[in-house]
């Protein structure tokens, strides 16, 4: 029943308390950290933890070291940033339904501008993209890298780097779930039609129409999750 408590080590603590800063805000992107006998002390640690937390914020892209002129505060993927707040949206069942409702918020715009905005090139990719999530469905297979590969490639064609970087921080929070809903009996192929559908749309400029059904294909991804044991959005 009680599993022992993990000892957490000094450097693991200073991690979680510079990326806790970094996400809060409170460390910005390209602030200079105070030197190493400074940051120590504040954190009233040893130098050489402080030196194997420093090296592990680098190695996981939160800092980066200048030649001779320090330690700064690296450009941050959203990605990175969204990750301590993964565990609470997929633990949390109101958290997840306030999660999907910005997704319906977000996703249709996208599918919006992607039907008004992709080039040639990139509706081939979406073509390639479902070519390929097609032979896996037809092999018995879940598809669930190509299916996120197609919501990625409609935030590429809706040309907003905005969207396009909230879309990234989405797909972080659901990359976890997206097999749980794609291992449900006939949801592969039900994806894969929807997908098609938005395609077929989008060669059609048609906006409106490829908004609607990127609005009905999360519903449909909604409502298999919530109804089929509420599973993780």
């Amino acid at each position: 029943m009680f599993k022992p408590i993990k000892k957490t080590k000094v450097y693991e603590e200073i991690v979680a308390k510079m990326t806790e800063m970094i996400g809060g805000g409170i460390l910005k992107e390209g602030d200079q950290l105070p030197g190493e006998r400074e940051l120590a002390e504040t954190f009233s640690v040893s130098r050489s933890s402080l030196r194997e937390a420093l090296r592990t914020l680098e190695s996981q892209g939160f800092l980066e070291s200048r030649q001779g002129n320090g330690t700064y505060v690296a450009s941050q993927p959203v990605e990175l940033l969204v990750k301590p707040f993964a565990a609470f949206i997929l633990s949390e069942k109101h958290a997840q339904r306030e999660l999907f409702e910005v997704r319906r918020l977000i996703e249709p715009q996208v599918a919006y501008l992607a039907a008004e905005r992709a080039t040639p090139e990139e509706i081939k990719q979406m073509e390639k993209i479902l070519g390929d999530q097609e032979t896996q469905v037809a092999e018995g297979g879940t598809g669930t890298e190509v299916d996120k590969a197609f919501h990625k490639a409609l935030a590429e064609a809706a040309k907003n780097r905005i969207l396009l970087r909230m879309m990234d921080a989405a797909m972080e929070f659901f990359s976890e779930s997206r097999d749980n809903y794609l291992q449900i009996k006939g949801r592969p192929k039900q994806s894969l039609v929807r997908h098609k559908e938005m395609l077929s749309a989008i060669k059609a400029g048609d906006k409106k129409l490829t908004a609607g059904i990127m609005r009905k294909h999360l519903e449909d991804i909604e409502s298999s999750l919530f109804e089929v044991g509420n599973r993780e959005i």
